[in-house]
């Protein structure tokens, strides 16, 4: 019998069946529409075994110092074997010296803490079905205009201390913005996308909880009656009210980091959802 063959590669378009196939066999949402965005922002690795994609793991580059480590993947089938220690492998040599951040499962959680990455807190998903009736959306919310993605890049970099200027513009392009203005422009900003069954909210960035609960409760008002998902870091506080407008929470991750040598966020700016577990 003819030994199977495996390998690392680059992953490509080509493999974005496989790669949806996995994430749907490890029970993750992700569509191939939002395997194709991630990996046009990011840097691919595949493993493939006698032409079967078995592993994935892509690395996000934000500017020189940072990135984001996501989609790591292992076939049930291949796993005990390593294969997930060579993927994060190939990713980390691919971000150099770059802080690198990521969002753990718990069965992930033992690899990372190897690699040298360490947790920084913890992350609640939350999802379920708007109601019929939802509160009015608050008067200082609009839609964006896009002569103001400029400003609202500055604010999400005070708040993560990471350049994510391409994730921006490629969430505007695919998604809704809306912004809550003060009196010397945008304080805070939440994106609404497609992903997965339906939509998620995030990233989300204010000053305040108050603030960006108007922010998500002026998305909410558009999606009456739909599917919605929040990734929140703000547990106590922001997900409370998530739960009371139907998001109930339904697991979540550990935030983790390596490397760390990005800005620190500014005082004042919060981030209370992510873009996703996935692009943080």
């Amino acid at each position: 019998m003819a030994s199977s063959t495996l390998a690392l590669t680059n992953l490509s378009p080509a493999h974005l069946d496989g790669a949806t196939a996995l994430s749907r066999e490890t029970a993750w949402p992700h569509r191939r529409e939002d395997w194709a965005f991630m990996l046009a922002l990011s840097r691919g690795f595949a493993a493939v075994e006698d032409g079967e994609l078995v592993g994935t793991a892509l690395m996000t580059p934000y500017g020189a110092d940072a990135a984001t480590i996501n989609m790591v993947i292992v076939s049930a089938r291949m796993r005990g074997r390593g294969l997930g220690r060579r993927l994060m492998d190939a990713a980390l040599d691919s971000a150099g010296a770059r802080e690198c951040r990521l969002v753990a499962t718990l069965e992930g959680l033992p690899l990372y803490e190897k690699l040298g990455f360490r947790a920084v807190g913890e992350i609640a998903q939350h999802q379920g079905v708007l109601a019929d009736r939802l509160p009015p959306a608050p008067a200082a919310v609009t839609w964006a205009s896009p002569d103001e993605i400029d400003a609202l890049i500055a604010l999400d970099r005070a708040a993560c201390g990471m350049d994510r200027t391409q994730l921006l513009h490629a969430l505007a392009a695919i998604g809704e913005v809306a912004v809550l203005r003060g009196a010397d422009g945008p304080r805070g900003f939440a994106v609404l996308r497609p992903f997965g069954r339906s939509d998620v909210a995030g990233p989300v960035v204010a000053p305040s909880r108050t603030e960006a609960e108007q922010l998500i409760a002026f998305l909410m008002a558009t999606r009456p009656g739909r599917f919605l998902r929040v990734d929140t870091p703000d547990v106590e506080g922001i997900g409370a009210f998530l739960a009371r407008h139907g998001l109930a929470r339904v697991g979540g991750g550990t935030p983790m980091i390596r490397n760390a040598r990005s800005a620190a966020p500014v005082d004042g700016a919060r981030t209370f959802a992510l873009a996703s577990q996935a692009l943080g």
